[in-house]
């Protein structure tokens, strides 16, 4: 069994609505190069690469196909997981600790400009039913928000302003697809896509990547001289039909939150954890995932918000990179908010950087209402 788990390097694209200069593979590989360069590591180093896609986005079954040469997986180990970037952290850490590999390469990448977003989202939900109705992730979670804002008592106001605050920061962000500087206003004027949420409620199409590299705490020490450890993660699924829960609440998300929590030892999130990190397709999603994390307490992530402590310079930065709603792509998303914990707490996020960070969240997520959850704990 290897000790611990440490992330040596991390590195991401910028963030484009576009990117149709590239194929997938060219694509990952900007980000590939990065954590190479920086660890000096080759790909003949790399004893197992993880990579996450999706068929639909890529337009070809067994996806992970596009990407093979630039992971090294040719004559070697590639495991694809179906999921957000985040998983593929999960799967990477399994794998050391398993004391079979001792350098696993996690890749991420999606080109969300490339397909028909809801065509590709209806092929998620279940067959028989729900797929025959049109649905597709931007109308369940119109009928999560709604649910959740009737139940919480949560305004339209409180959710606009996630999403003015998170653009805003993005403006620190010289990887941020959409920085922006908006009003609480400017949100609830915006165009409706589907009741409650609007045009600036959401996240852009983005397209990118990310990729990190992960060693045994031993191998770790020969790398960088900045090692990021893997203190707890867990993730957890909720019913997959949203008729099937209470979608007001994000039982799973807080299961999967309390099995990291535990593994790492965090007793109060809220003083114990420096910064978050968290994937918000939708701007009420970053209300309801606080008090999911256990930040606040059911219904309360409004008042929550409306207090100021998730601002920069607040008790609990939220999302310093400017999250999805700056531009993330879906797949993506949760990998790049380990990579953005890594940077704050080695110190290197810039004009982003908390002060003092020594304790990251990363949050990502898959599917409708956030029907998949996973959590990771990082710190030195």
């Amino acid at each position: 069994m290897a000790d611990r788990v440490a992330i040596c390097s991390a590195g991401q694209t910028k963030y484009s609505p576009d990117r149709c200069d590239v194929r997938e593979g060219d694509l990952a590989y900007e980000a590939i190069r990065q954590v190479l360069d920086e660890t000096g590591l080759t790909l003949s180093d790399v004893d197992s690469a993880v990579t996450t896609s999706q068929d639909f986005w890529d337009g070809r079954t067994i996806s992970s196909m596009n990407i093979q040469a630039v992971v090294g997986a040719h004559l070697s180990h590639e495991d694809k997981v179906a999921e957000d970037g985040l998983n593929a952290v999960f799967a990477a850490t399994a794998q050391i600790l398993s004391g079979h590999v001792d350098v696993v390469l996690v890749v991420s990448h999606m080109k969300e400009s490339q397909a028909e977003k809801a065509l590709i989202e209806n092929a998620a939900m279940e067959a028989t039913y729900l797929r025959e109705l049109g649905l597709d992730f931007l109308s369940t979670a119109a009928l999560q928000a709604k649910r959740y804002m009737y139940k919480y008592g949560i305004t339209a106001e409180q959710c606009a302003k996630v999403a003015v605050q998170n653009r805003a920061n993005a403006k620190n962000n010289p990887l941020a697809q959409a920085p922006m500087d908006i009003t609480v206003e400017d949100v609830l004027s915006s165009k409706i896509l589907s009741t409650p949420i609007r045009a600036l409620d959401a996240k852009p199409v983005s397209d990118g990547a990310c990729a990190m590299i992960l060693t045994s705490g031993k191998r770790a020490k020969k790398i960088t001289k900045k090692p990021v450890y893997v203190m707890g993660i867990s993730n957890c699924y909720e019913a997959h039909s949203p008729g099937e829960r209470e979608l007001a609440d994000c039982n799973a998300l807080t299961i999967a939150a309390n099995k990291a929590y535990k593994m790492a030892g965090i007793k109060n999130p809220l003083k114990d954890i420096d910064v978050v990190e968290l994937s918000e397709e939708y701007s009420y999603q970053q209300l309801m995932w606080l008090e999911g994390l256990g930040f606040c307490g059911k219904g309360e992530g409004g008042a929550f918000m409306d207090s100021g402590r998730t601002k920069m310079g607040g008790k609990i930065p939220v999302n310093p990179s400017g999250g999805m709603l700056s531009g993330k792509p879906n797949q993506v998303s949760g990998l790049a908010a380990a990579a953005e914990c890594v940077l704050q707490i080695r110190g290197q996020a810039g004009d982003r950087q908390v002060k003092g960070a020594k304790v990251g969240l990363a949050h990502g997520m898959t599917g409708m209402c956030g029907q998949h959850q996973c959590v990771m704990i990082l710190g030195k």
